[in-house]
């Protein structure tokens, strides 16, 4: 059935066009003709029928061909799809507005009933090849066929929805933090300037049915026309170049990344803390380290790839993992400063007066680094004065020996101690019968006694090389005691100075990397 009305429409319109021929009529005639051979057609199908009667899409819709289509070009932005920094491309969901003059499309709406605007299918029209000309898509793709909407006064609007594929040189240096600024330049890739000039349909770029994106913020845009002349051809050929800034939102990687690297380059820092003996210090750096490593891979795949720039981020991971690295190193030198006074070596009075400068210049108070020994073999003179037995007996006894040879020195005295017992033994017995009848003679007393108070001096030189020797060993101990002290103490200044020169580097690197920089970038304009 509708074959067959089409059919007859057909028929019905080359008989009106043969006897509007025949007879030199107008437009008038014809939808005369029409409307008097076919009363059910629509005000619309007459319309469309006579201004497709003798149009022709292929060329410009112009009766003077030194005359130029002004193309308007409007952007309406509602979706940011996708940024690719890898391939530095971003796609974008836009209407892309179209606005010109159709000559060939005009016609009193009296006639029509007061038809003003007629939707035709945009294939049956001629179409401004307006192009992309920074695009990273197939140019095979086409635009959506949309209806265009077609005034009484012969204006054409075209509103196409198109996914826009722009090329855009990013800068990801100050990544997360970074701003982009993408330009999508559009104009007519075959016409130059004298036959279809492109013009701003506004300003602005429209913004009212923007969906907001996960990741990216639309900051500005902006559309400026252009006029170039390449040198190809002489002819100027004028495009109209929108601006987009964007930038991207950071409380993912704030969460995910940032405070994370933080956490761990914090506990890096307690490892200062950390007494070196049980070698917890070495332990707890190199776990910090493998957990930035891991870290650092799980978040690769969130970093943009590319060797152009060096993100932000990347190189706040490599200053903490390189402070991180530095504990380590750090850790080790301290444990083996600290276990060098195992070794009974001397600190160097060089080193002595840098450790002293250090405790003052980081407030810490030192207790062994002040003393000093000048002689490491300096023999210990022991004076004793002792009142004699029998009569006066002052002396002083220097040793000079070592201690081995005081031991066997001291064996010496016990042997002779072991030989004056007896006598010690018969002076008591004559002392007790002394005291009874029948006792031995007093001179036979007094030789007994002199025997044996003659001996003072090997009891009295025993004594005292027992007391040096003990004096010695415990000077010694006290001696290796304050050398260890005194490498403990030069170990926890390094260490203590250490900790605050890590602290206040990793506040200062985190400072300026996370907040100065991306302040810095804030001011980052389109203009």
């Amino acid at each position: 059935m509708a074959k067959h009305t089409t059919r007859q429409v057909a028929v019905l319109v080359a008989v009106c066009l043969l006897a509007a021929k025949s007879a030199h009529t107008k437009n008038e005639t014809m939808e005369s003709c029409l409307k008097e051979t076919n009363p059910r057609l629509t005000d619309e199908q007459r319309l469309l029928m006579i201004l497709m009667r003798s149009y022709n899409n292929k060329t410009r819709p112009v009766y003077n061909a030194s005359h130029p289509v002004n193309v308007k070009i409007g952007l309406t932005i509602t979706q940011i799809f996708d940024v690719d920094e890898r391939n530095q491309v971003l796609t974008i969901n836009v209407w892309l507005d179209q606005e010109w003059h159709d000559e060939k499309l005009s016609w009193d709406p009296a006639d029509y009933n007061g038809l003003e605007v007629l939707r035709i299918p945009c294939t049956k029209l001629w179409l401004p090849d307006i192009v992309l000309y920074n695009s990273a898509s197939n140019y095979n793709e086409k635009y959506m066929e949309a209806l265009a909407m077609v005034s009484y006064s012969g204006r054409v609007f075209w509103p196409p929805i198109v996914k826009l594929k722009s090329s855009c040189e990013m800068d990801i240096t100050f990544f997360p933090f970074d701003d982009q600024i993408c330009k999508l330049k559009m104009g007519s890739w075959a016409y130059d300037g004298f036959q279809v000039d492109i013009f701003n349909r506004s300003t602005p770029i429209d913004l009212s049915n923007f969906v907001g994106h996960g990741e990216w913020e639309l900051i500005d845009t902006k559309a400026v026309r252009n006029v170039v002349v390449y040198p190809c051809c002489k002819e100027p050929f004028p495009d109209v170049t929108f601006t987009v800034h964007i930038r991207r939102r950071t409380t993912y990687y704030l969460y995910n990344v940032i405070i994370p690297s933080v956490m761990l380059s914090s506990l890096a820092l307690l490892g200062f803390w950390l007494h070196p003996d049980g070698g917890e210090k070495v332990t707890l750096g190199l776990t910090v380290l493998l957990s930035l490593s891991v870290f650092m891979l799980l978040i690769a795949e969130n970093t943009p790839a590319t060797s152009f720039y060096i993100p932000l981020l990347g190189i706040y991971l490599i200053t903490t993992m390189s402070f991180t690295s530095g504990s380590v190193v750090v850790a080790v030198s301290v444990s083996s400063i600290h276990a060098r006074g195992s070794y009974n070596k001397r600190v160097p009075t060089g080193l002595k007066r840098f450790i002293m400068c250090l405790s003052k210049g980081i407030c810490m108070e030192t207790k062994y680094i002040n003393k000093c020994y000048y002689e490491e073999e300096r023999p210990v003179v022991v004076q004793i004065i002792s009142k004699p037995m029998n009569g006066e007996l002052n002396g002083n006894i220097q040793n000079t020996v070592c201690q081995e040879e005081r031991r066997k020195f001291l064996e010496g005295y016990d042997e002779q101690i072991t030989a004056s017992t007896p006598i010690i033994s018969a002076c008591d017995e004559h002392m007790r019968q002394r005291s009874h009848p029948g006792s031995l003679k007093k001179s036979h007393e007094n030789k007994c006694c002199e025997s044996s108070v003659d001996k003072p001096d090997v009891y009295n030189g025993a004594i005292l090389d027992t007391l040096k020797c003990l004096l010695d060993q415990n000077n010694a101990r006290q001696r290796e005691e304050d050398l260890k002290k005194q490498w403990e103490e030069v170990a926890m200044v390094i260490d203590r100075f250490l900790f605050w020169l890590f602290l206040f580097g990793n506040i200062i690197s985190s400072l300026y990397l996370l907040v100065l920089c991306p302040n810095v970038m804030q001011n980052k304009s389109i203009d």
